[in-house]
């Protein structure tokens, strides 16, 4: 089996951060450091180690909606120790992780599991999970630059996907805008306003496939029901043309 697989399996990270464990050093098998991606285990035999800690696959898997409030980091490490999603789950015992990021300033759901797999088929670009974000923008973004918007546009030398973009209200200097995306970029809604030529205010998302921020307070979490966690698992790959 994949280093990474195992790694996932054992709900320590999922696969895409598992590579990153790797690369920074963190993972030993057998107390060997390990620092290429795709090394082969025995999982019946070797011991694998995250950050010194022997991890094994967890029979239990747990899934969690989370409205992270702003100002909250969604990383398990920060040098400046601030405050992070996974201290409002400390009663309980089971190792946990993010399920993808929200940026320190933005607000909403993000969802929490030991699962990897699950992990895997919500952020994965090949599983085309949409996330729906509602924006509170400083200045107005013209129909035209929506347009561009909706159909993708050049960001630091990538071009995003198409999006579901709508306007909800506008006022004098601003507007309340809906994006569904399926795609997860670093801050990628917030470059998306601004390379339209308007600035963020406010940013929350609100939807993860079928699961809904809904009715839960800043730095409340509830359970996932077995519908939710099923219909990532039932998400199809994209089909290449």
């Amino acid at each position: 089996m994949r280093l990474q697989k195992y790694i996932a399996m054992c709900g320590a990270a999922s696969r895409r951060g598992a590579e990153e464990l790797i690369k920074q050093n963190r993972v030993k098998v057998n107390d060997i450091l390990i620092s290429e991606m795709g090394h082969i285990i025995d999982e019946s035999t070797d011991v694998v180690k995250v950050d010194n800690k022997v991890i094994s696959p967890q029979e239990q898997k747990h899934y969690y909606a989370f409205n992270k409030p702003v100002r909250i980091i969604s990383s398990s490490s920060d040098e400046k120790g601030r405050k992070n999603v996974l201290d409002y789950f400390n009663k309980i015992d089971d190792r946990l992780f993010m399920v993808g990021r929200l940026d320190f300033e933005s607000c909403g759901l993000i969802l929490v599991t030991n699962d990897g797999e699950f992990a895997n088929r919500v952020t994965h670009p090949k599983y085309e999970c949409t996330k729906t974000y509602l924006v509170r923008t400083s200045g107005k973004i013209s129909e035209e630059k929506l347009n561009m918007l909706r159909q993708g546009i050049v960001i630091e030398g990538y071009k995003t996907s198409p999006a579901e973009i709508n306007v909800q209200s506008s006022g004098s200097d601003s507007q309340l805008i809906s994006f569904k995306i399926r795609e997860g970029r670093n801050r990628q809604v917030r470059k998306m306003v601004e390379a339209a030529g308007a600035q963020v205010k406010h940013l929350e998302r609100t939807a993860v496939g079928i699961v809904q921020l809904g009715a839960l307070n800043p730095g409340e979490y509830r359970k996932l029901s077995h519908s939710e966690v099923q219909y990532f698992f039932s998400l199809k790959t994209k089909q290449k043309k």
